[in-house]
């Protein structure tokens, strides 16, 4: 199934990532349930219009690597895979590693 989000609408693929303590613990995601702040750009909306009715284009593409607000993003499932679907507003940063 493909996705095609609406205006400036951004689908997320969660992200999980272990925690880990200072000392090297491992914390096993059922000690803290609260849901992934990084998420992979599955798809991308064609961003919203101006009061000029002109497209303003978004910020991020397929494939990058987003931190976004923790409660922003709505969750839905589709053939038992999860995603989140989060206005651009809700994304805080894009993440480069290249160094």
């Amino acid at each position: 199934m493909k996705l095609k989000p609406l205006e400036n609408r951004v689908v997320l693929e969660p992200v999980e990532e272990e925690k880990t303590t200072e000392s090297g613990i491992v914390l096993p995601d059922t000690v803290e349930k609260d849901r992934p702040v990084k998420g992979k750009v599955v798809a991308v909306g064609p961003g919203r219009r101006s009061e000029k009715g002109e497209r303003i284009p978004m910020s991020v593409k397929v494939g990058d690597m987003v931190l976004f607000k923790n409660y922003g993003p709505v969750e839905f499932e589709i053939d038992d895979k999860t995603y989140l679907v989060a206005d651009e507003d809700d994304l805080i940063a894009i993440i480069d590693n290249k160094k």
